[in-house]
């Protein structure tokens, strides 16, 4: 893998880089080449040193924090000591947050939230489509309700048990004004509140409720609509309201090939013209976007709903750089800077097709602190300055998913007060991050245990009261982390509820289905009366979130040890191989109960980052840690004997040598990210072909 670079204002830009900003970027938004380069360049001269100066404070304040644990001083003088050395900054006075305007998605309604990886056309397609979604297919095709289907064709019972889960949503959701929607015959719904009553479209009645819609589909001649006394053939809910479309944890971009291939997807969103052509089931299938959907409301007048999610882009954070462009003096450029200018700019293509409101909605993950919140609005003032776009026309998404983020919310959110439209929880980088952090306190507590500790549920609970105290109500996303286990939708359908009921707008699944299945906790929550009851609640103090999840006094058996480093080891090499094997950034791995699970870089972060820890502080030992390898790696091999691109692991295969530098290197990476690694090894990995 070697790039060829021209040169193009200075900066060293990947030839297929170029080409794709010269021919497909700019092309149509009044942009022209001998602006735009320029432009980007003097962007990189006064934001690059910058972003090395953030990365660097990183460090200095790690190293501080790595000390005060070595040197045994006494925990009660934590929080000060924090304070002391910047960790930790004065709260803000009393805000409310003003992104300007804001689409209804984001601001006012609450509902699922997918996240795709921007490099695979098809699971884009999909989850751009997953906006609306067939209740009777999540139903009948999950484990949502007991039993499985009897027959490959069709099992009437399976269809019976379906038909009657959804009638008593229904009834749920949306009463009528007399009886069950069991019993109802197909003519004008009589509903207990006539407000929901939204439309037609043909014969189908469209309900609104929680801001959410479902649409009734009428269909005699279908096989269900037939056999149904009101010739219902389906109900058909509103799911995915937004979807993060990702160029960070769920990717594998490491050269420019891949940059181009994750930017031309994002431009085929924008434009509209992003198709995919597959195998699926013996016949040839070409995906394309959906169009918007028509309706007649009550009063005979026309109104469209949108056919696709609102759509994010997740840009990469402030640690990584990317050979696909560098710097006048031969260095890499960082990465984020790029996402940033490039995304935008790809943004430009969407005439409003995704934002009604002209907004462009970008995820920023991994800040630390505000500091590095400031530094993203204005890297943000200066894209739209080279891109003549009015101020605050990005809106920024805040990933509170790293310790100096969660312990500074409000600072962080106020450094961004007048572009920020999310802010989310992410149990799994966040927990990486709680052990690097805290790395040289003790070991800690087995990673099962992790969910019940009690930094991590003030952090659960304050991500939600912090953001309703800055006004994030009806202004912007408070979001929750995802449901990992995308074939266990009837524990996600009695667990996930919680997440509406926290008071949060929205939440993470790991597909199209599962955002239908979870869109019926928005209509059974209603989210902005639980914010109201919830702002009058006591924050959770600080000192619960700044609690270490030490694992005081353990005595872990031989086995038990043994177990937890089989564990992690297993979720590493399964995550791994297909990273640098095959460019896979996540993708459904067995875990080593064969249980199939959503995996990405941040899950990779914890299993790695917690055997670290326990190499650390004498709790393994490198042989038993090598010893959980070589075990795993069989088990894995055996998991993904089926694949014929599969490579099994053997000792000096990269994977394996990647598996392992996450590990016993761990704790000298950079606040623990797995980033920095398994770039190194993939671009080893692409060269080798």
């Amino acid at each position: 893998m070697t790039e060829s670079y021209t040169d193009r204002a200075g900066l060293h830009v990947a030839t297929e880089l170029a080409a794709f900003v010269e021919q497909r970027a700019l092309p149509g938004t009044g942009i022209a080449p001998d602006a735009f380069w320029p432009g980007l360049a003097d962007l990189y001269a006064r934001l690059a040193p910058e972003n090395e100066a953030l990365l660097a404070t990183r460090d200095a304040l790690q190293a501080r924090i790595d000390d005060w644990h070595r040197s045994g001083a006494p925990q009660a003088g934590y929080e000060a000591f924090l304070r002391g050395i910047g960790y930790l900054v004065p709260e803000p006075a009393p805000f409310t947050i003003a992104p300007g305007v804001v689409d209804d998605e984001v601001a006012r309604i609450a509902g699922p939230q997918l996240v795709v990886p921007v490099l695979n056309a098809r699971f884009l397609l999909n989850a751009a489509n997953a906006r609306w979604g067939s209740l009777y297919d999540a139903l009948y095709g999950t484990d949502a309700i007991p039993g499985a289907p009897a027959d490959a064709d069709y099992d009437p019972e399976r269809g019976a048990q379906v038909i009657a889960w959804a009638r008593d949503f229904l009834d749920r959701a949306v009463p009528l004004a007399a009886g069950s929607w069991r019993d109802w015959r197909g003519d004008t719904p009589a509903l207990a509140d006539p407000a929901h009553l939204a439309g037609r479209a043909g014969d189908n009645w469209l309900l609104r409720h929680h801001g959410l819609h479902i649409e009734l589909v009428i269909d005699r001649a279908h096989p269900i609509g037939a056999t149904d006394p009101a010739g219902l053939a389906d109900v058909i809910l509103e799911s995915a309201l937004t979807t993060i479309c990702d160029l960070e944890d769920s990717v594998a971009a490491v050269d420019a090939a891949d940059k181009v291939a994750a930017y031309g997807n994002w431009l085929g969103l924008m434009r509209g013209d992003l198709a995919d052509t597959f195998e699926k089931n013996g016949r040839t299938v070409t995906r394309r976007l959906a169009a918007d959907r028509r309706y007649t409301a009550p009063d005979g007048s026309a109104f469209t709903l949108p056919g696709r999610a609102l759509l994010f882009v997740r840009n990469v954070g402030h640690l990584m750089t990317t050979p696909a462009l560098l710097l006048p003096d031969g260095a890499e450029a960082p990465e984020g800077i790029l996402d940033a200018a490039l995304t935008t700019l790809i943004a430009l293509h969407d005439r409003c097709a995704n934002s009604r409101s002209g907004a462009i909605y970008i995820v920023k993950p991994k800040m630390h602190g505000p500091d590095e919140a400031a530094f993203t609005n204005r890297l943000f003032d200066a894209v739209e300055d080279l891109l003549a776009l009015p101020r605050h026309t990005i809106k920024v998404g805040v990933m509170d998913e790293e310790r100096r983020t969660s312990a500074n919310l409000a600072a962080c959110i106020h450094a961004v007060r007048n572009r920020v439209v999310f802010i989310n929880t992410g149990f799994l980088d966040r927990t990486g991050d709680e052990i690097h952090t805290a790395m040289q306190a003790g070991a800690m507590v087995r990673k099962a245990e992790m969910r019940d500790a009690a930094w991590i549920r003030a952090y659960e609970d304050r991500n939600v009261r912090i953001g309703l105290a800055c006004g994030l109500s009806g202004r912007a996303q408070i979001g929750k982390g995802m449901w990992a286990a995308p074939d266990r939708m009837r524990d996600m359908l009695e667990q996930k509820i919680a997440h509406p009921q926290s008071g949060a707008t929205t939440a993470w699944v790991p597909s199209p289905t599962a955002a239908t299945l979870h869109a019926t906790h928005y209509h059974l929550v209603d989210v902005a009366a639980r914010q109201r009851a919830r702002a009058a609640e006591p924050i959770a103090p600080l000192g619960d979130l700044l609690t270490i999840p030490l694992a005081a006094g353990h005595h872990w058996s031989a086995d038990e040890i043994a177990a937890e480093l089989d564990n992690n080891a297993q979720g590493i090499l399964g995550y791994v191989v297909r990273w640098i094997d095959q460019g896979v950034g996540c993708s459904k791995v067995p875990d080593i109960h064969d249980i199939g699970l959503m995996e990405d870089r941040a899950t990779l972060r914890i299993s790695s980052q917690h055997i670290a820890n326990w190499l650390l502080h004498g709790i393994a030992t490198p042989d038993q840690v090598d010893a959980a390898f070589a075990r795993m790696a069989a088990k894995v091999d055996a998991q993904n004997a089926a694949d014929p691109a599969y490579r099994p692991l053997t000792a000096d295969s990269l994977a394996m040598q990647a598996a392992r530098a996450l590990v016993f290197e761990g704790a000298a990476q950079p606040n623990g990210y797995t980033e920095p690694l398994l770039h190194r090894f993939r671009r080893r990995a692409k060269t080798a072909t």
